[in-house]
């Protein structure tokens, strides 16, 4: 598996993450005025409520070393209260996790809790 291929996996399970978040709470906050209407983009990162990204890290200083902090935050101009946020990321952390395994069958990946942030870790390797 080549990084291109195991980060376009990856970026699949984020799509299905926010595609499921949209299904779930698309109706919670209102859209931002800037994002197009959940479906519009071709990549679901760009438009709708939510937005499910995850960003490589090296890992320095990390409880669990290197992998990819995961982020899901709704895009809207709203307060969003904190206790909200907080269980719309365990939320996303749970889908990430769920599509993990059904992406990467076999790869040792989880989904926990690296400091204040979800981080996917474990084998990143691309044998």
């Amino acid at each position: 598996m080549t990084l291109e291929e195991f980060e376009s996996a990856l970026d699949g399970v984020l799509a299905d993450a926010d595609r499921a978040l949209e299904a779930r709470r698309g109706e919670r906050w209102p859209l931002h005025p800037a994002r197009p209407p959940a479906g519009a983009a071709a990549n679901p990162r760009y438009d709708g409520l939510f937005r499910v990204t995850a960003a490589f890290t090296a890992g320095f200083g990390s409880e669990k070393g290197p992998g990819y902090l995961l982020r899901a935050e709704p895009a809207t101009l709203a307060r969003v209260p904190a206790e909200e946020r907080a269980a719309l990321e365990d939320e996303a952390a749970a889908l990430v996790r769920e599509g993990l395994g059904r992406a990467f069958p076999g790869r040792e990946l989880r989904v926990e809790r690296d400091g204040g942030v979800y981080k996917i870790f474990g084998d990143l390797s691309l044998g």
